[in-house]
């Protein structure tokens, strides 16, 4: 059997239940990785979930803030949550799956921080914590097996040219200037990831997961950056067969500024 995974930054996952029950409905995923749910452990919906048919859950939560959960029909393991760039954020949750032909993968969830709209450390200390926190991804990423794991999530940047909708314009924009670009490459190459939306749809294509809500409209205009990702270690990339972006969950009712990315393995 197949799995089918999806990530999406819900930005305030009680806020948008509803927008996660239509997904749900129509896309059935086997994993579904939330980040910026907004709200501590006590206060996450399980209870819709588990009406809905996922009752593991593995919840890193915040108050008002960050956040991140890994909702899934298979049961999970907890196997870690990690405090990178030195602030005490919900930004991170790892899970085992126990069951099934996938048993035994491990799954990283993670929130990279925005960074801000300055694009200096020295002058902005978002964007300085970003930039501890993806170099903080690289130790980490050096350090693993780089077997059967699988990272996905909003890492807030969009590293390849056609990941913006300018690439000249956006380089001296948070998310797609140099340092991001290089912190984040270094960070994939020392967990040596493959990138798996890109090795389904050509880097010679655009390719956006994120709208700006600043968009009169952010159709017409698409204006849109890749700051979601799936990546996935060397030996299961040969496995992955299908990419979904869903373009259109962006104009649902009071939606993310994000859109849900699947991945289906096997």
């Amino acid at each position: 059997m197949p799995l089918r995974l999806t990530t999406w930054n819900i930005n305030s996952v009680r806020l948008r239940i509803d927008l996660v029950r239509r997904y749900i409905a129509d896309h059935a995923p086997d994993v579904l990785c939330l980040q910026e749910t907004k709200c501590i452990n006590d206060l996450f919906p399980l209870g819709a979930f588990h009406d809905l048919g996922y009752r593991h859950c593995v919840v890193h939560g915040q108050k008002g803030y960050h956040g991140v959960a890994t909702i899934s029909r298979i049961p999970l393991e907890r196997v870690e949550s990690m405090i990178l760039g030195g602030e005490d954020h919900a930004r991170h949750a790892g899970a085992r799956l126990m069951e099934g032909p996938f048993a035994g993968t491990v799954i990283h969830n993670f929130y990279v921080p925005a960074g801000g709209d300055i694009p200096d450390p020295a002058l902005n200390a978002k964007f300085a914590h970003k930039l501890a926190y993806l170099d903080d991804m690289t130790l980490w990423g050096g350090n693993r097996l780089r077997q059967k794991e699988i990272m996905v999530g909003d890492l807030n940047v969009a590293p390849l040219p056609n990941d913006v909708w300018d690439h000249k314009k956006m380089l001296k924009i948070v998310s797609h200037t140099p340092v991001e670009v290089e912190k984040l490459t270094e960070a994939q190459s020392a967990g040596g990831w493959v990138d798996v939306m890109r090795q389904l749809v050509p880097d010679s294509e655009k390719l956006f997961t994120w709208w700006s809500y600043r968009a009169a409209d952010w159709l017409a205009s698409n204006r849109g950056r890749r700051l979601d990702h799936i990546w996935v270690t060397p030996d299961m990339a040969p496995g992955i067969t299908k990419l979904d972006v869903l373009k259109d969950a962006r104009g649902w009712d009071r939606p993310s500024d994000h859109v849900p990315v699947m991945a289906v393995l096997g």
